[in-house]
C-alpha cells in the first residue's frame, strides 16, 4: 500500500478517535465499553457518603447492590425491547430503561412493582399516566410513574451536575436514580460507582440498542429528578 494511503488511513483513525472523544463527551466509546480518559485533566477524588445499611444482610450496603445488580444489564448487554408482557416482568434478557430501575433494586431486596403497584391503586389521580385506569402490568414499568413514585418516597437531591465542583459532585452517590423527562424522551438510569478522572459519575441505563454505562454528562436531556433510595 502507497505511503500517502497508509496517511490518509492515519488521519482517518485520529480523527476518528478525536471525534468520539469529544461528541457528548465520549458516548461513542462508553457505548462500545471502551473508557478513555480526556487528556489535560485535573483528577478530583469524589469521597464516598453513603448510608452503610444492608437490608439484605448480604454483606454488601443496598446502595452497592442496587448498582452491582444493575450493571449486571450492561455486563450482558440487554437489548432495548420495549413489550408488554401479561405479569409485567419482561424476560431477564430484553427490557427498557425503567426495567433497570427496578431490577437493581431487587438486588436490594426491594421490590418496586409490588410498591408501586399498591401506591398506584391507593392514589391513581397522582399518576396521569396511568390514565385513571391501573394496570399492574405495565405502570411500575413508566418512567412518568416511576418519577412520581420516587418524589413521593425517595429522598429529592439536586438536578444540576457540576464540574468541577466537588460539594456538588459528592451529592451524586452511586445507587441513586436520575429522571429524564420533557426533552428528547423520557428516560431513567442508576449512577453507578465509577467516575471520570474528574469526578463526573457513570449512569447505568438501557436505551436503543442495549443497555450500557455512560458519563452523566452525555446526556443532552435535561434532569428533572435526581433521588436517593431511603434505605
Amino acid at each position: 500500500m502507497k505511503k500517502k494511503t497508509w496517511k490518509l488511513i492515519g488521519w482517518i483513525f485520529a480523527f476518528f478517535i478525536c471525534f468520539s472523544l469529544l461528541f457528548r463527551d465520549g458516548i461513542i466509546l462508553d457505548y462500545l465499553g471502551v473508557n478513555l480518559p480526556m487528556p489535560f485533566t485535573k483528577k478530583i477524588e469524589v469521597p464516598l457518603t453513603f448510608s452503610e445499611i444492608d437490608q439484605n444482610n448480604n454483606g454488601i450496603p443496598d446502595h452497592l447492590d442496587i448498582v452491582y445488580t444493575s450493571r449486571k444489564e450492561v455486563e450482558q448487554r440487554t437489548p432495548y425491547k420495549s413489550v408488554y408482557y401479561d405479569g409485567g416482568y419482561p424476560p431477564d434478557t430484553e427490557g427498557v430503561c425503567t426495567d433497570v430501575i427496578w431490577r437493581g433494586l431487587m438486588g436490594a431486596g426491594i421490590n418496586l412493582k409490588d410498591l408501586m403497584d399498591e401506591d398506584i391503586s391507593e392514589n391513581t389521580e397522582l399518576y396521569p399516566r396511568v390514565g385513571g385506569k391501573p394496570d399492574t402490568n405495565i405502570d411500575f414499568r413508566r418512567v412518568p410513574n416511576q418519577s412520581v413514585f420516587l418524589e413521593r418516597f425517595a429522598e429529592p437531591l439536586t438536578t444540576e451536575l457540576i464540574k468541577g465542583d466537588m460539594e456538588n459532585l459528592k451529592q451524586w452517590q452511586p445507587g441513586d436514580i436520575v429522571v429524564f423527562l420533557g426533552g428528547d424522551f423520557d428516560h431513567v438510569g442508576i449512577v453507578s460507582d465509577k467516575r471520570t478522572k474528574d469526578g463526573i459519575p457513570y449512569l447505568i441505563h438501557n436505551t436503543y440498542p442495549f443497555a450500557s454505562e455512560i458519563k452523566l454528562t452525555s446526556f443532552s436531556s435535561p434532569i428533572t429528578g435526581h433521588f436517593r433510595w431511603k434505605y
